[in-house]
């Protein structure tokens, strides 16, 4: 099996929820965590932390799995590509759920011909339509909704991800 490596950024959880995140996620994993929490100024009594892992092709499915029952929690899961696996991006949050997106060398999200079509067909004259369309596709409601969450506090550094694959 295909080994990659991945991030999971827990981008707000509620301060009782931490250890049970720590919890899920060393379950699917394998192994015991240990996260690094800060607060996460966007929420209220809420942190954030960022865990790099490597495993299995399929981690990210499984991290997601283990964490988009708990309420209240907002999160992204990236995992590499590797020589028999496209790279993924998982985000969650309460409101909208998950969204999965293939991604390119770049982090570009990747949309399938078969579903641009579809769009194409089902809003043909309906530039509004066809644009919420499109919108869907490339996950564009959790964009805006995790994007407050996204920034780092005063201080703290932005991680980003410049190698893919």
């Amino acid at each position: 099996m295909a080994t990659t490596s991945g991030v999971l950024q827990i981008l707000s959880a509620p301060s009782p929820m931490c250890p049970h995140v720590e919890w899920a996620v060393g379950g699917a994993l394998g192994a015991p965590v240990s996260f690094d929490w800060q607060p996460q100024p966007a929420e209220r009594s809420a942190y954030r932390a960022e865990f790099a892992w490597r495993g299995p092709v399929g981690t990210a499915t499984r991290l997601t799995s283990a964490l988009k029952r708990w309420p209240r929690l907002r999160f992204e899961v990236t995992e590499a590509a590797t020589a028999a696996s496209e790279a993924e991006r998982y985000s969650f949050t309460p409101s909208l759920g998950v969204f999965h997106a293939t991604m390119g060398l770049h982090g570009d999200i990747l949309v399938p011909e078969d579903r641009l079509r579809h769009a194409l067909i089902s809003h043909r004259g309906d530039d509004r339509g066809l644009r919420a369309a499109l919108d869907d596709l490339l996950g564009a409601a959790w964009d805006a909704e995790l994007d407050v969450f996204r920034q780092a506090a005063d201080g703290e550094p932005l991680r980003w991800l410049t190698e893919v694959g």
